[in-house]
């Protein structure tokens, strides 16, 4: 499998859900995070959370955009996806999406990231290690 795009299945849990039984929209966002989260420690050695700790780099959102097209209710089994869609030299482009097992597509996300110095907060090149594990998968 490409680690320009990541797929995971995903069992929606009780606490992903509002009364209604159904996904209470942020929790998207956490799901998508635990992805992101997974993948990088697929795409390099480094992994997420030296990537954060040890080395200090951050990876905050800059730019969002969801759609929601259908509900996802406790219980579902579903996909959740990870594409890149662009690699900047301080920043990346994915494409996230939640899919029943049917095929259905229920949220999308397109997030841009960027990397930064957690002691600056300044923008920074994506890492070495990183940045060569991205360019890699391309070739």
């Amino acid at each position: 499998m490409s680690l320009l795009r990541f797929v995971q299945p995903h069992k929606i849990r009780f606490a992903e859900c509002d009364p209604a039984g159904i996904v209470f929209y942020p929790q998207y966002f956490v799901m998508f995070n635990n992805l992101l989260e997974d993948w990088f420690d697929e795409l390099t050695p480094m992994g997420y959370a030296n990537y954060i700790a040890k080395y200090r780099f951050g990876l905050p959102t800059v730019h969002l955009e969801a759609e929601f097209k259908a509900i996802s209710r406790m219980g579902d089994q579903v996909w959740l996806e990870l594409n890149v869609e662009k690699i900047g030299r301080r920043s990346l482009k994915l494409l996230q999406r939640c899919i029943s097992k049917g095929g259905e597509l229920r949220m999308s996300v397109t997030q841009t990231y960027v990397t930064t110095s957690l002691d600056t907060h300044q923008a920074i090149p994506i890492p070495d290690e990183l940045y060569y594990a991205l360019t890699e998968q391309m070739r």
